[in-house]
């Protein structure tokens, strides 16, 4: 009998004890134009977000560029030093692109090449909505895995840079580097 009391004892306080939403995991994100704030999506894009904080905490954001822009459409960092080498990554991440995230303005997706599941380190912020990048029935899309929720002013000024010819980019690489100094998560 004891056993059983406390047994319900234990069940009832779980079943009352408040449940709390979980934080948000948020990443600030310094650059040599501001800063801006990043808070992930760690519930819709688990493996992507995990990829992303790996990333993080190894240092591997500090010193490189925001080597792709092209205005009103994306703004592209994380895999070029401030030499134009690409640094070393992990292996790729599944592409999470079906988690319901759109490329809307302001998100932060994962960059790849054409091959579905080739996102490492870059990621990209949509400086417009981007529903092309979405993925469709016949075809997979580019991973949504965070959004912007301070200092999208910061964001706005990349994406209005002058762009061309820089390293082994012919274009939209800005012809002033912009170098993501370093990132934390809060």
């Amino acid at each position: 009998m004891k056993l059983r009391v406390l047994l319900c004892l234990l069940v009832c306080n779980l079943i009352a004890m408040p449940t709390h939403a979980q934080e948000p995991t948020l990443v600030r994100v310094y650059t040599n134009l501001g800063s801006f704030l990043i808070q992930l999506e760690t519930q819709r894009a688990p493996l992507t977000t995990a990829n992303f904080l790996e990333y993080v905490r190894a240092g591997h954001y500090e010193g490189t560029l925001f080597h792709r822009v092209v205005g009103n459409f994306v703004a592209q960092g994380g895999g070029y030093d401030q030499e134009y080498n690409e640094k070393p990554t992990r292996e790729p991440v599944p592409n999470e692109s079906g988690n319901g995230l759109s490329n809307l303005r302001g998100t932060v997706g994962l960059a790849r090449t054409g091959a579905p599941h080739s996102g490492t380190s870059q990621f990209y912020v949509n400086l417009a909505d981007n529903p092309a990048l979405d993925p469709q029935p016949s075809r997979w899309g580019y991973a949504v895995f965070g959004r912007v929720i301070e200092g999208m002013n910061v964001i706005d000024q990349i994406g209005a840079v002058a762009t061309g010819e820089r390293g082994p980019f012919e274009s939209e690489a800005p012809l002033k580097p912009i170098v993501i100094e370093k990132m934390e998560i809060l």
